[in-house]
């Protein structure tokens, strides 16, 4: 009808009609745009609704201040599928002599069968006293770690999601990913992602450090190790295999003690690292560099484990060069016993000090290796009750109950223990 009375009115009709569909057109987009960013504000109500509604109505699954207080939720990981790492030069810095041979030979295959299979029925009944002891456990994905893979910097294969120290920091109600130091650890989150979904939704804060790029600017090519002796002498001059091309670290080489958090200078952890978690953290927290004589630094829970409010197992082979000021602090230091593992035991990531590696359920309960009963006598001296789990095969892959866990949940409140 418009066009007709448009053809029938000439000139006048046609400016008229002109006019007319302009209105329209804009009455029609002003509608338009209503109903589409009506349907927009009611997605992203529904999107955040999804994500965060059950936050809104749950406490927060994800707190933790320190070591000791009621472990609620923890993570083990998981050593099937678990691989021989490359024999890459962060990897020789971090073992020693005696077991190059076996990485050179072995390097990205699996690790032997029968002592893998051992070690996962160590670590299933490990979960399975964790459960009896009231604590909610919870497990990281099975992943294909023999998959190699190349970035623009490397070529690597896996090594597998054994031990979640290494890449998980809880801290408060946030959940830190660690950026790692072996190429062979490079996708290691993605074991541990679908979890961390799952608690970020819940209400959890997630960060994930910067990724380094793990070029070969990153490690000293020419790192001079040959002997025990070197080690020692390199460690005391602050020299590692890692440099300060670019910031790295494992979640390990940081202990919790309410606002204060302890940290070294390792293999897999380097100064630029320590300064990203200071600058991340903030002034709610104060980190404490500290050091020991240790002539292969890697993880500082099997050299300084601080298990209670001003309690701390301190390795007498590796003594802390800072220990007064925890003396000073009005701490207790308590230097564990000789571990009791056999020689022959195969230890191709760690040494016999796994002994002091120990998870505290509480103040009053800890998680320790069965056949270690000079230790356990240490902790019945000090009034703690002892949890009996047998994980020696476990130990061979690189860690105790504290490497084999990252606590979620523990039952406490940010305070302060270290004056």
């Amino acid at each position: 009808m418009l066009r007709v009375r448009c053809l029938r009115g000439g000139s006048r009709g046609a400016e008229a009609a002109h006019l007319i569909g302009a209105m329209l057109g804009r009455a029609v987009t002003g509608w338009v745009q209503r109903v589409s960013q009506s349907t927009s504000s009611a997605a992203a109500a529904v999107e955040e609704e999804h994500v965060t509604g059950s936050a809104q109505q749950e406490e927060c699954p994800v707190c933790c201040f320190n070591e000791w207080d009621p472990l609620e939720e923890v993570i083990v990981g998981r050593a099937e599928n678990a691989r021989v790492p490359p024999f890459t030069v962060e990897v020789k810095a971090n073992t020693y002599e005696k077991n190059w041979g076996f990485f050179q030979k072995y390097g990205g295959q699996a690790f032997p069968e029968d002592h893998l299979k051992k070690a996962v029925a160590e670590i299933e009944e490990m979960c399975n006293i964790l459960r009896h002891e009231g604590v909610n456990v919870r497990r990281p994905e099975h992943i294909d770690w023999s998959q190699e893979y190349k970035t623009p910097d490397f070529t690597s294969s896996g090594l597998y999601s054994a031990m979640p120290r290494d890449i998980l920091l809880v801290v408060g109600n946030e959940i830190i990913e660690a950026p790692m130091a072996w190429r062979s650890r490079f996708f290691e989150y993605r074991a541990y992602r679908p979890l961390i979904k799952e608690y970020f939704r819940k209400g959890a804060k997630w960060t994930t450090a910067p990724k380094p790029t793990m070029a070969d600017e990153l490690y000293d090519q020419d790192y001079p190790i040959r002997t025990v002796e070197d080690r020692h002498k390199l460690a005391a001059q602050g020299k590692f295999v890692t440099t300060e091309h670019e910031p790295c670290f494992d979640a390990a080489d940081f202990i919790r003690a309410g606002k204060d958090i302890f940290v070294q200078r390792s293999q897999v952890t380097n100064f630029m690292g320590i300064e990203w978690m200071r600058r991340h953290l903030g002034p709610d927290y104060k980190i404490h560099i500290i050091s020991f004589k240790d002539p292969n630094p890697m993880h500082i829970d099997a050299t300084f484990n601080i298990i209670g409010p001003g309690l701390v197992l301190s390795n007498p082979d590796r003594p802390c060069h800072q220990i007064e000021m925890f003396k000073k602090a009005g701490w207790t230091v308590v230097k564990p016993p000789t571990p009791l593992m056999p020689d022959d035991h195969p230890l191709w990531m760690s040494s016999k000090w796994l002994s002091m590696n120990v998870l505290m359920l509480d103040e009053k309960r800890v998680m320790v290796e069965e056949k270690e009963t000079t230790i356990q006598k240490m902790f019945e001296n000090l009034g703690i009750e002892t949890i009996k789990v047998s994980i020696r095969y476990a130990n061979s892959l690189g860690g105790g109950f504290h490497c084999w866990t990252s606590d979620v949940r523990r039952r406490g409140t940010l305070q302060s223990y270290f004056h």
